[in-house]
């Protein structure tokens, strides 16, 4: 959808995060929210309530473009004029990113450096699988440090789940909401490692209304986005909150949506 129509759609962010918020809340939860700067724009106010209830606000860019789709100067200033709204808003450093779609990939690793440049001290956008779109085969699967040319990251990689050679994507409210059983066991089986490092959803798992069928979209696109799988989700959430893993690792990629 063009970004030039963005402000003429429904927005239903706020109801949506509002929902999550208070979820989290019920289980004494916290969590990330990797927010959009244009998000963040046009709700000041949810921006700062998310910080006010003691979670984390992070940056998710401006106008949630892949970064391979930008040249240097364009990411730069993606991240630097989202950070700083953000830290307007809630009154201290915003230190952590997420890349539109996982997008920071094999070939596009200076996007590391300009993230230090700019005074992040962590990413969380490699996802350290094979799949077409995203992915950073062969990445650490956990928590690991980042040497850069602007100094150190960390980076928080998407959670996996290692059955024997293969590594299988854990993370992102799409495997919550279309996968037969919870992705993210508490304590895998012999022969199986799970990497916790990061849980991703969007604010819309709770939204049973399906915009996505007024758009024109690929067959896939549309199953992932209005599954019928996704009035378990906020169910599911609940259960993991409550304690079926040891916490509740919540990021939460306020979109335009």
């Amino acid at each position: 959808m063009p970004r030039e129509s963005w402000s003429n759609q429904v927005s239903r962010v706020v109801a949506n995060t509002e929902t999550l918020l208070s979820l989290l809340a019920e289980h004494d939860a916290l969590g990330t929210f990797f927010v959009l700067g244009w998000v963040a724009d046009r709700h000041p106010d949810l921006v700062r309530r998310i910080a006010s209830l003691g979670h984390e606000v992070a940056s998710h860019s401006w106008w949630h473009q892949r970064v391979h789709t930008l040249d240097q100067a364009a990411f730069r200033e993606e991240a630097r004029r989202s950070k700083g709204t953000l830290e307007d808003l809630v009154g201290e450093p915003v230190i952590g990113f997420r890349a539109p779609s996982f997008s920071i990939v094999p070939g596009f690793e200076w996007a590391f450096d300009v993230l230090a440049a700019e005074g992040y001290r962590y990413d969380s956008s490699v996802f350290p699988i094979r799949r077409p779109g995203y992915g950073y085969p062969g990445a650490p699967l956990g928590h690991h440090r980042l040497t850069t040319g602007s100094g150190p990251l960390i980076e928080l990689p998407m959670a996996t789940y290692r059955l024997g050679p293969v590594v299988l994507p854990a993370a992102g409210g799409g495997y919550l909401r279309q996968l037969p059983a919870a992705p993210i066991p508490s304590h895998p089986p012999p022969g199986r490692s799970t990497s916790r490092a990061g849980h991703v959803l969007h604010p819309s798992v709770g939204d049973r209304r399906r915009p996505a069928a007024r758009i024109r979209v690929g067959p896939l696109t549309r199953h992932g986005t209005i599954a019928e799988s996704r009035e378990r989700t906020l169910p599911r959430l609940r259960k993991l909150c409550a304690g079926s893993v040891p916490r509740c690792e919540h990021g939460s990629d306020a979109q335009a949506t």
